[in-house]
């Protein structure tokens, strides 16, 4: 005799629908990651295709149907709804990737949004993918649209715990969760990482840090959008335990995760804080910097000047004398004071004269 608990009477098996299994089904794609069905904890059949795994759930009506899709197609997805009564318009949101995280329930069927992220060393972002999870009495089915999170993991590990997979879809769940949550550890270190360079670039100077600080600031929004409702979710299923009999184990499992996402919740407001204080000093530096740059050039421009006064001041006081020993000798016949014995010392008079002057003015005007 088993000692498996005793299914809740909102789990009673399906009546098996017409021509459920017709072999001219068009489901049948490559979309389907990993189906298996499992009693008691252990898995009874690995189905190939949706038909299949209709039939063989139908075989094991105490069983669970564990579904794995990756971008299903939408006569996947309506041959599923039409097996298990899933609501339209889950249906219709799990055809859709870019959905906000969120939970909701269409009668005994519980649907949730999530969006799993992973940090890419090599480019140093942070990747979002989105998953979407039906879960119901007898089966549970994930939708994939993007390369996280891995669930195959969360597979083999539930079923090397037998135990805590005999607890049925909700244990799934919860494993999907923390899988979801605990993918986050690995992000929001590789964005600490990341802003600790950040601010070791803005003290350097280096003029693409700005950005920088503008992409992973757009990233942290994401992040923000994918860990905030989580919390509010968490607290929902927290909240429903009492009416839906959730096993205590699961109510602990529950609880760990909730505190794991809360503090993620808390890193990531920290993150968006941080930034939004680094691209403050950043562009106090570049100020500080353009502030320094343009006092620089003034100060190139005035000294320009000065030694522009200083040789244009020069010229004016060669000029004269220049100009007096141009016209004196021109050598004209009828010229003035050209047989004048005293026409050079009066030239040369004449010309330190004008000289004196201009040296004299421009000195007083402190061109000199």
């Amino acid at each position: 005799m088993s000692d498996r608990r005793p299914r809740p009477a909102w789990r009673r098996p399906r009546p098996e629908p017409p021509e459920a299994d017709a072999p001219d089904a068009p489901e049948e794609r490559s979309s389907v990651v990993r189906a298996s069905v499992y009693r008691d904890g252990r898995r009874v059949a690995s189905p190939a295709t949706l038909a299949e795994t209709f039939r063989r759930l139908r075989e094991h009506p105490d069983g669970m149907a564990w579904i794995g899709l990756q971008r299903p197609t939408e006569e996947e997805l309506h041959s599923l709804a039409a097996e298990f009564d899933l609501h339209e318009l889950a249906v219709e949101d799990a055809l859709e990737a870019h959905q906000r995280p969120k939970l909701e329930r269409y009668g005994d069927t519980l649907f949730v949004v999530l969006r799993a992220a992973r940090y890419l060393d090599d480019q140093e972002e942070v990747d979002f993918g989105e998953l979407h999870v039906f879960v119901g009495p007898d089966f549970l089915i994930t939708v994939r649209h993007g390369a996280a999170p891995d669930l195959s993991t969360v597979r083999r590990r539930m079923e090397q715990d037998p135990e805590l997979l005999a607890l049925g879809p909700e244990a799934v769940l919860y494993a999907i969760l923390d899988a979801v949550v605990d993918g986050y550890a690995p992000v929001v270190a590789g964005v600490q990482n990341d802003i600790d360079e950040i601010e070791t670039e803005v003290f350097g100077g280096d003029p693409a840090v700005s950005r920088r600080i503008y992409e992973l600031s757009r990233e942290m929004v994401e992040f923000q959008r994918a860990t905030r409702p989580l919390v509010g979710m968490l607290h929902s299923l927290t909240a429903g335990f009492a009416k839906y009999g959730t096993d205590e184990e699961l109510q602990r499992y529950l609880r760990d995760v909730a505190d794991h996402v809360t503090h993620t919740s808390e890193r990531v407001d920290g993150f968006r804080q941080a930034l939004a204080d680094i691209l403050t000093v950043n562009a106090t530096l570049v100020t500080q910097q353009q502030n320094a740059e343009m006092r620089a050039l003034a100060e190139a421009g005035f000294e320009q000047n000065e030694e522009i006064k200083k040789i244009s001041s020069w010229a004016a006081i060669l000029f004269a004398p220049t100009l007096v020993g141009t016209i004196y000798g021109m050598n004209f016949d009828n010229m003035p004071e050209l047989h004048w014995a005293g026409g050079y010392p009066f030239a040369v008079l004449l010309m330190a004269v004008v000289c004196t002057s201009l040296y004299l003015a421009f000195k007083k005007k402190d061109w000199l």
